[in-house]
């Protein structure tokens, strides 16, 4: 078989919102997340400076805020955000319930070597 089909409830979630599929959906190269966030939950605010991380956060349901740098970025259904590894980010939900989408990829421009890359998970 060429491909691997998950349901993202049916992986354990984490951080009371996150559920992390990279593992079941056994990928080497991209990370990606389903977060979905009950009313006034926060993420823990984070980099991904160590494993050279970029990150899109896609919001596919209600609205939110998330903080990059200090700076919060109101976020609506549909509304994609791209944040580079040394950013500091944060989800802060509101009053209703939301769901993002969080896809994570390291940075080739150094991959000189050809290692394999391993999927760390996010701080979320």
């Amino acid at each position: 078989m060429s491909y691997r089909k998950v349901n993202y409830e049916d992986v354990d979630q984490v951080s009371s919102a996150m559920h992390f599929l990279s593992d079941p959906l056994e990928t080497d190269q991209v990370g990606v997340t389903v977060a979905r966030c009950d009313p006034g939950w926060k993420s823990k605010p984070h980099d991904h400076t160590d494993n050279d991380h970029e990150e899109v956060y896609v919001l596919i349901e209600g609205e939110a805020t998330v903080v990059v740098d200090d700076e919060p970025v109101e976020m609506e259904t549909g509304d994609a955000l791209s944040i580079p590894p040394e950013s500091t980010r944060q989800i802060r939900n509101g009053d209703e319930e939301s769901a993002f989408v969080l896809v994570s990829a390291p940075s080739i421009a150094d991959d000189e070597e050809g290692d394999e890359w391993l999927l760390s998970g996010f701080a979320g």
